[in-house]
């Protein structure tokens, strides 16, 4: 029972860090592409608004990170926050980048477009801002209108989207 709760209490402290050194930076001022077309900086577009940021380092959390989007989408409290997907594609070769785009547009309606946003330069940056330890989880975090982050996390959408909403209170 005692190594449960140190297990609880470093995990608890591990996500105390985390959101520390995401609160503590500022969004990197990289310029992207939404899969639509349109150039956009993320951190200027998500200023002075409530935003979810979804970011994915492979093709693994790419995949669950739309389920993310989804789940976000769905929830009826998080519906005036802005949703963006951060797609990290600046280590796939520029031959490739074109082919990966074109596959991720399928399905997806104008809106979904507009919200995935392709960013081909610093990375480095990106992951310190999420704490990356894992390609292979989508990296979630929720601002709030004056850009301080109020909930963050990775993983799977299922199990961790009731507590970003609780992010709201």
């Amino acid at each position: 029972m005692g190594r449960r709760w140190v297990g609880v209490g470093l995990v608890i402290f591990g996500v105390a860090l985390v959101m520390v050194a995401c609160d503590a930076q500022t969004l990197p001022p990289t310029a992207g592409e939404t899969l639509g077309g349109h150039k956009v900086v993320v951190a200027e577009a998500v200023r002075g608004q409530a935003a979810v940021l979804i970011a994915g380092f492979s093709k693994d959390a790419g995949d669950a990170s739309s389920a993310w989007a989804k789940a976000v989408h769905g929830d009826a409290a998080l519906k005036s926050a802005a949703v963006y997907q951060l797609v990290m594609l600046e280590r796939a070769p520029g031959f490739v980048r074109p082919m990966i785009k074109s596959g991720m547009r399928r399905g997806m309606s104008a809106a979904e477009q507009e919200e995935c946003v392709i960013l081909t330069a610093d990375e480095q940056q990106w992951r310190s801002y999420f704490g990356v330890n894992d390609d292979k989880e989508p990296w979630v975090v929720m601002m709030d209108a004056g850009g301080r982050v109020v909930w963050h996390g990775h993983g799977a959408a299922a199990g961790l989207e009731p507590l970003l909403r609780r992010g709201l209170k």
